[in-house]
């Protein structure tokens, strides 16, 4: 019953034998046990989500959720489980435990860094990984979504508003890959309309709404001030909202605010965030159906997808807007 149960290859059955096991473990009840498939199939039917954050970073990011739902309800379609591990940048065993241990027959891994060695090993060793995400310069599978043409319509629409003096909060620090997509977005903006890129201008975030309230409280202090700031994260755009409102000025009349995302809350804040949305779920279920097929023995017929993206307008960077307005769609989805 095991070798039908679990989907053994190189097994010769009859198509009329399978079926009567099938319906027997319908029947039954039956579902079989996690250890007797590793043993048979020599997989754990796991996939390792990596997160390259702290645990605190984790659970401010409310983009995630979604993300993770999608990489859940594809792993589960496929008979897989998916086991959650944040990962913090100093950790350099972190990959090895999460193989070895607890015997994982994959990685998705969300937010690489340019210096992950480490990650770069394992793709060598033979370790199925899947980024969320980009690392240009190798050849590691990815599915991400075009980060650099979002960033640009944020700017474009702040700049089509009548800003000049733009400021840039990004997600996170430039070791991450998003965002340094995200200020190529703002930079090739600004280029386009003839505008200079100053550096004094640009803040880096740190995935909450902390370091988002602390990046816009040292643009607060800059003569003159900025009439517009692009948040590339959501997350961080709460506390860089609380932080201009803190200063007694208005949003959008003082400063326009654009962020990055479309989380959940997006249209419940006040005011209500313009922002970049990103297809969260489709990021996560595309990831999780990669890495299975790449497990699974299949060769990807492209090294990676980017998803299309759209500017969602709401009350922060246009008075009294109207409601929600999609205006655009960024890009379409893509293969590479």
């Amino acid at each position: 019953m095991s070798f039908v149960l679990n989907n053994v290859p190189g097994i010769s059955l009859s198509e009329a034998t399978r079926q009567r096991v099938m319906d027997a473990a319908r029947r039954l009840n039956y579902h079989p046990d996690s250890a007797a498939r590793r043993l048979v199939s020599g997989r754990s039917h796991t996939l390792g989500l990596v997160l390259r954050q702290s645990p605190e970073q984790v659970f401010a990011d409310a983009f995630l959720p979604q993300v993770i739902l999608g990489l859940g309800q594809a792993a589960l379609q496929h008979g897989f489980h998916v086991l959650l591990n944040p990962l913090e940048p100093q950790d350099r065993i972190g990959y090895a435990r999460l193989i070895h241990e607890k015997h994982v027959d994959g990685i998705v891994l969300s937010g690489p860094r340019q210096d992950d060695d480490d990650l770069l090993r394992l793709h060598r060793e033979g370790v199925p990984v899947m980024l969320m995400g980009q690392l240009p310069g190798t050849d590691l599978p990815f599915v991400d979504v075009n980060a650099v043409d979002g960033a640009e319509m944020a700017v474009a629409h702040l700049i089509a508003a009548g800003h000049r003096r733009i400021a840039l909060i990004t997600n996170a620090s430039l070791d991450y890959t998003s965002a340094q997509h995200r200020q190529r977005g703002y930079r090739q903006a600004l280029e386009r309309a003839g505008l200079p890129f100053d550096a004094a201008l640009v803040r880096s975030g740190d995935f909450t709404p902390a370091s988002g309230a602390a990046a816009m409280n040292s643009l607060l202090g800059l003569t003159p001030l900025p009439t517009a700031v692009f948040v590339a994260s959501d997350t961080v755009a709460m506390g860089a909202i609380q932080a201009i409102k803190r200063a007694g000025l208005r949003i959008p009349q003082d400063i326009a605010v654009v962020g990055f995302d479309d989380i959940a809350l997006a249209g419940f804040y006040d005011p209500t965030l313009t922002t970049i949305r990103l297809p969260a779920h489709g990021l996560g279920w595309a990831a999780g159906e990669r890495l299975i097929r790449v497990i699974q023995g299949e060769t990807l017929d492209q090294s990676g997808v980017l998803l299309g993206t759209e500017l969602v307008v709401r009350a922060s960077s246009v008075p009294e807007a109207p409601g929600v307005e999609t205006l655009a769609k960024v890009s379409e989805p893509s293969q590479g």
